[in-house]
C-alpha cells in the first residue's frame, strides 16, 4: 500500500471510531434533518468502506507475459524498464504535527464554551418557568406575593420611599 493511501485510510479508520453519531442523532429535532443526517452517515460510512478495502491492499502485480504474448517484447520491455524505475515516494506528515496542538486547544475551547453554554441554557429554562408562573398568576398577584419572590425589588422600592426618591 502506498503511504499516501494508508495515511487516509488510517485518518478515515480513526475517524469512523471517534464521531459520536448517536450524540449528534439526539439534538436533531425535524423529521427532514434526520433524513439528511441519515444520508451523511450512509455517505460516511460507503466512503470510509471504500478507503479500507481501495487503500488497504497492494496493487496486484502486472502480469508481463500475458502483454509480451498480445503486443511484442520490445514495447512491454520499455512499459516494464519505465515501471520499474518508477519511485514512489513515501509520504511523511508535516501538516498534522504543526495543527494538532491547535486543534487540540480548540477542542478544550469548545467543552468550556459547551459547559458555560449548558449552564446559561438551565438557568434560561428556570427563568422560563419562573416567567410562565408569573404570568399566571399576574392577575390575582399581590404586591407582597411578588416582593417575596423579588426582594431586590422590594429593597429598592422601600429605599426610594425612605429618601423620598419617587423618580423624578
Amino acid at each position: 500500500m502506498s503511504g499516501a493511501g494508508k495515511k487516509i485510510a488510517d485518518v478515515a479508520f480513526k475517524a469512523s471510531r471517534t464521531i459520536d453519531w448517536e450524540g449528534m442523532a439526539k439534538v436533531l429535532v425535524t423529521d427532514e434533518a434526520r433524513r439528511e443526517f441519515s444520508n451523511l452517515r450512509r455517505a460516511f460510512d460507503e466512503v470510509n468502506t471504500q478507503l479500507q478495502t481501495k487503500f488497504s491492499q497492494e496493487p496486484e502485480p502486472i502480469d508481463w507475459d500475458f502483454y509480451r504474448k498480445g503486443i511484442g517484447s520490445g514495447i512491454v520491455d520499455m512499459y516494464k524498464e519505465a515501471y520499474d524505475s518508477i519511485e514512489i515516494p513515501k509520504y511523511v506528515d508535516n501538516v498534522t504535527p504543526e495543527y494538532k496542538p491547535k486543534f487540540d486547544a480548540l477542542l478544550v475551547e469548545l467543552k468550556e464554551a459547551e459547559q458555560k453554554s449548558l449552564k446559561e441554557s438551565e438557568r434560561l429554562e428556570k427563568e422560563i418557568v419562573d416567567v410562565q408562573e408569573i404570568s399566571k398568576k399576574l392577575s390575582t398577584m399581590t404586591a407582597d406575593e411578588y416582593f417575596e419572590k423579588h426582594p431586590e425589588l422590594k429593597k429598592k422600592f422601600d429605599d426610594e420611599i425612605r429618601n423620598d426618591y419617587w423618580g423624578y
